[in-house]
């Protein structure tokens, strides 16, 4: 199954940590968490605070235990493909989470989201009966707008609702893709 997943963080230092993890499925299926500290967490920005509005303080009253998160997130996710709009900050986060709850490091992977929005596109021609390499000029269009249209919008900046958005892009390049394909059967 894919999953998109976002991370919200204490800032974007050396030792910047998760705060919040939020996961929308494509079968409707989605979980947010906002992150306690793990000991030894201390960065923290007041610009990274003024964007997605999370406090130190919340996180403490709040947050449920980094290990008891890292714990969920293996259990759920474990098998499913995962995207992320950012992997590389994601993974840091991911990677910071698993190992201070002493999770392998490597137990959850995520990839570029583009590179699902791209998969459903080819799966969707794939489907029709029509071979991408022919119909390269329609796949470069297509995903090609998908991807301004990403980079246009404006993020949340709070992990569910970043996945969520992730994941009706995803849902959108599969509408666009049939879509284009029927009005080439017309």
């Amino acid at each position: 199954m894919i999953v998109f997943l976002d991370f919200e963080a204490s800032g974007l230092g050396k030792h910047g940590f998760p705060i919040e993890v939020g996961w929308a499925a494509e079968d409707g299926t989605e979980e947010k968490h906002l992150i306690r500290p793990a000991p030894g967490w201390e960065e923290w920005e007041e610009s990274a605070e003024t964007i997605h509005g999370i406090s130190r303080d919340r996180l403490e009253r709040e947050g449920e235990p980094h290990d008891a998160v890292a714990k969920r997130m293996v259990e759920v996710l474990t098998g499913h493909d995962l995207y992320a709009s950012a992997p590389s900050w994601d993974g840091q986060w991911l990677s910071r989470l698993l190992r201070a709850a002493g999770q392998p490091r490597h137990a959850l992977r995520l990839r570029d989201t583009e590179e699902a929005r791209q998969v459903a596109a080819l799966s969707a021609m794939r489907q029709a009966g029509l071979n991408p390499a022919e119909h390269s000029g329609l796949l470069v269009s297509l995903l090609g707008t998908l991807t301004r249209e990403a980079e246009d919008g404006t993020p949340a900046h709070r992990a569910l609702d970043d996945a969520r958005r992730e994941l009706a892009l995803w849902r959108e390049a599969k509408r666009r893709t049939e879509a284009a394909i029927a009005g080439l059967n017309t």
